[in-house]
């Protein structure tokens, strides 16, 4: 779901992102033949690797910060959120619903089931494009190894019988119950948002609220940096081996806001001369394969966020921005018609006023 993204005017090349900020000199004064200069807070980042990405944070405050304990805070939530959403451990939370293959309903956490109901609205608002249990289709096309292949069209057929949101069913804000035992769910179509709004709000309850928390490119943004100038934020064109900005965002100073992309061009493999995606449509078992190679939805919300631009892109360009328009997301997309890069807005995005895209 990952297009790269750049904050200022840094590009970041495999998600290796690392943040640069401009400040202003400050001004000197001199009064009374006694010279005085004033400081800027100095922005403290965080980062490191989690998610199979990287995750970079830089934050400010006007008030003293134990920025340690802070780091401390932010590794220790990562790891809960490891525990609890990972498709890649055995002993996470999701992993072990996913091994037990009966009809019984299961304690899995109220973030799980968080996630599931947010995940189920958009399921039916893509009339089942986008879909959180479609990972034995990623298993037989080979995104989750080192060795994608096309799978046979009976494998595929055989596959899509594992498939369907509506064979989970959200018991109480604990519980989930399989309706087919043989169900899998996959998450990672939506933790990165939801880690993303997880790690913002250790920040906030550490008192800090000017801040950038990105995973993997996906980012959220509070306040502005310590000279008083909005956070910026580049997204990349959405070709492969470009390393160009396509749009600049202003961030608004005022809000939380979120920016989320998925992108077709990160994560593929080629036969023949054909390019197949990651993106797989729920309802055929195939990647996509129409023109619409990015969407970004800039949003308040990063869970939601992260769920629609996965989804918009799933659907296409012309089925996606009427679901957009019907659900007033606001979202860019960009479609690929030879070498040219087209961008059209939701309505909700041009009536976007808190960020500025250039």
């Amino acid at each position: 779901m990952f297009i790269k993204q750049t904050i200022d005017r840094t590009f970041y090349k495999n998600f290796n992102l690392k943040a640069v900020h401009f400040f202003h000199p400050c001004a000197l004064m001199l009064s009374l033949a006694l010279l005085t200069a004033c400081s800027e807070p100095a922005i403290q980042k965080i980062e490191g690797h989690a998610q199979g990405t990287t995750y970079h944070i830089s934050y400010w405050s006007k008030l003293p910060t134990d920025s340690q304990g802070i780091e401390k805070s932010i590794k220790d939530e990562l790891q809960a959120i490891d525990k609890v959403l990972s498709n890649y451990r055995p002993d996470s939370t999701i992993e072990v619903f996913n091994s037990i293959e009966n009809t019984q309903s299961q304690e899995v956490g109220a973030e799980i089931v968080e996630l599931v109901r947010i995940a189920r609205g958009v399921y039916q608002a893509s009339q089942g494009c986008y879909d959180l249990t479609t990972k034995p289709l990623f298993n037989i096309w080979g995104f989750h190894g080192d060795n994608p292949a096309i799978p046979t069209q009976e494998k595929i057929a055989n596959t899509l019988s594992l498939i369907g949101m509506d064979k989970l069913e959200v018991v109480d804000d604990t519980h989930l119950r399989k309706q087919q035992a043989n169900i899998k769910v996959d998450l990672s179509s939506i933790a990165q948002g939801y880690s993303v709004g997880k790690l913002s709000r250790v920040l906030e309850q550490q008192g800090i609220n000017d801040y950038l928390v990105e995973i993997g490119g996906e980012l959220q943004t509070r306040g502005a940096k310590p000279d008083e100038q909005p956070w910026r934020i580049a997204l990349e064109r959405p070709l492969p081996g470009e390393q160009h900005m396509q749009k600049r965002l202003t961030m608004p100073k005022d809000s939380v806001m979120a920016v989320m992309t998925s992108g077709t061009y990160n994560h593929y493999f080629e036969h023949e001369g054909k390019r197949y995606s990651h993106i797989i449509d729920a309802r055929t078992g195939w990647p996509i394969e129409h023109d619409l190679v990015s969407v970004t939805v800039i949003t308040d919300n990063p869970t939601v966020a992260d769920a629609w631009d996965t989804a918009l892109l799933c659907l296409g360009q012309e089925t996606g921005l009427k679901a957009a328009n019907d659900a007033n997301i606001p979202a860019l997309f960009i479609q690929q018609q030879g070498t040219n890069l087209i961008e059209t807005r939701s309505a909700a995005l041009m009536a976007l006023d808190k960020v500025i895209i250039e």
